[in-house]
């Protein structure tokens, strides 16, 4: 625990489409094994990853009042997110990121009212069509992203709160132009630029300027920035109703995460555990 944190400080919230959310989301790809580094890195999550393990994680995150989680619906997470609920007796707020069928003559189990039902039945409160789709439907010639209001609406229809997830920071400005029916936006933002399509300072701007919360992912840029360094840039340049989405891999790195992020929030340099290797031994005081 850094020595500047709470223990049980419950961590800042924003609202999105009327709905509370904490301002740290839970980030699932090191759940599920999607680790941006490796086919071996995956294979190592998947067959590291359990409910059990997923649940412990979840725990840590919801005694700290971050409850809010991005993912896909899978059974490792849905029972993981049951044994956290059931621990620390805090609900869940699931924001799905589906992908499903675009064109006619796809699988029947893949078409978009098949699929928003699907989430729906997961438990989701938001449901954002993911990167492979927004940005398949994004037509920059004509300044427009196609048929995203009969998506919505959709999703809507089943109780469910819309959003995108793109990597293309021109989704978020023609969603905006358009008046999109989003409540907000899943976007790439990391201090070195990692799968973002332009320079880091231009989506910097794209957020700032953005008509709806946004939820940033990657700051961490998939393990390639440290904790501390990946938290400080984006805490520190995203507006407050803002939020940034963080995965981890164990309890103690969720414990971490927090931890730094609170320090970061409240302009205070962090005092965490650092790594201790035979080469900083004479760094010691």
């Amino acid at each position: 625990m850094s020595a500047n944190s709470s223990a049980m400080t419950a961590f800042p919230r924003t609202t999105v489409g009327g709905v509370s959310v904490s301002r740290m989301i839970v980030g699932t790809n090191w759940f599920l094994g999607y680790s941006h580094t490796s086919a071996a890195k995956d294979k190592f999550i998947t067959s590291y990853q359990t409910a059990k393990n997923v649940g412990e994680i979840l725990s840590v995150f919801f005694e700290h009042g971050v409850d809010t989680i991005m993912g896909m619906p899978q059974p490792i997470l849905q029972e993981g997110i049951k044994i956290a609920e059931q621990k620390t007796g805090r609900k869940a707020i699931l924001i799905l990121t589906p992908g499903f069928n675009t064109l006619p003559g796809g699988p029947a189990d893949n078409e978009p009212e098949v699929v928003f039902d699907r989430c729906k039945k997961f438990g989701a409160t938001f449901c954002m069509p993911h990167q492979c789709v927004t940005d398949a439907l994004l037509d920059k010639m004509h300044n427009k992203i196609r048929d995203i209001d009969k998506y919505t609406a959709m999703i809507r229809a089943r109780g469910m709160i819309p959003g995108l997830s793109t990597h293309m920071p021109e989704a978020v400005v023609i969603a905006d132009k358009t008046c999109a029916d989003v409540e907000t936006y899943i976007q790439i933002y990391n201090a070195i630029g990692f799968l973002m399509q332009v320079e880091v300072d231009w989506v910097m701007r794209i957020i700032r300027d953005a008509k709806k919360p946004v939820m940033t992912i990657k700051p961490m840029a998939a393990g390639r920035l440290l904790p501390p360094v990946g938290l400080a840039f984006a805490w520190n340049t995203i507006r407050d109703q803002d939020m940034v989405t963080v995965g981890t891999t164990t309890p103690d790195e969720a414990r971490e995460v927090i931890e730094l992020s609170l320090d970061f929030l409240n302009r205070r340099l962090p005092d965490n555990v650092l790594q201790k290797t035979r080469s900083k031994k004479s760094l010691e005081r």
